[in-house]
């Protein structure tokens, strides 16, 4: 039975170090597995296309649409300085983040898992992106106290390799793809099988 997306945990982030016709690449930092960032709070993916009409015999008469791009906003618990200086090319060293005007943001790819009304998950790769520099808001400490989560977003686009932007897998659907083992989905990036 299917069910509604009622949660939201497990983001893992992969930095990819080289995307061609050829294949894809990952670094190989965390023994080559993707890395768990604790504390998600909020995913919300807004493609983009871009739709043109065609007018004939006075009317319209064909539609074609391009995909554009991906905006991936995601709102953490807390975005520590190690996850900081990997999704936004910073340098932390002995402990302090610093912050330089030619760092360059590294391309990622971003999991995470989503839990349905029917006690089951929906999984979830983003296939390459880049994260653009966060606001940074303080507030004093009032009487009735108020969290401030970091709010991070990305830009993502198809891969080079095969044109891909997105994974997605039901968990209640996985009799017609056995295949897939959803306990090692966050072992690597999800790669389909080509033709």
């Amino acid at each position: 039975m299917p069910g509604i997306q009622i949660g939201l945990k497990d983001l893992h982030y992969r930095r990819i170090t080289d995307d061609t016709s050829s294949g894809v690449t990952y670094n190989s930092e965390n023994s080559g597995k993707p890395i768990s960032v604790p504390g998600i709070i909020n995913a919300k993916i807004t493609p983009s296309s871009n739709t043109v009409t065609l007018y004939a015999d006075d009317g319209p008469d064909e539609v074609a649409s391009a995909l554009g791009e991906i905006t991936l906003e995601l709102t953490v618990k807390d975005l520590d300085l190690a996850t900081q200086a990997a999704l936004l090319g910073h340098t932390l060293a002995t402990g302090v983040l610093t912050k330089n005007a030619d760092d360059v943001a590294p391309y990622v790819a971003i999991g995470f898992k989503s839990l349905k009304s029917n006690g089951k998950y929906r999984y979830t790769w983003l296939y390459k992106g880049k994260f653009n520099l966060p606001e940074q808001n303080y507030k004093t400490k009032e009487e009735n106290l108020e969290y401030q989560p970091p709010t991070i977003t990305g830009v993502f686009v198809k891969r080079v390799w095969d044109d891909a932007w997105q994974a997605i897998v039901d968990e209640e659907e996985l009799s017609t793809t056995p295949e897939i083992d959803l306990t090692k989905w966050f072992d690597t990036v999800y790669v389909p099988n080509l033709p």
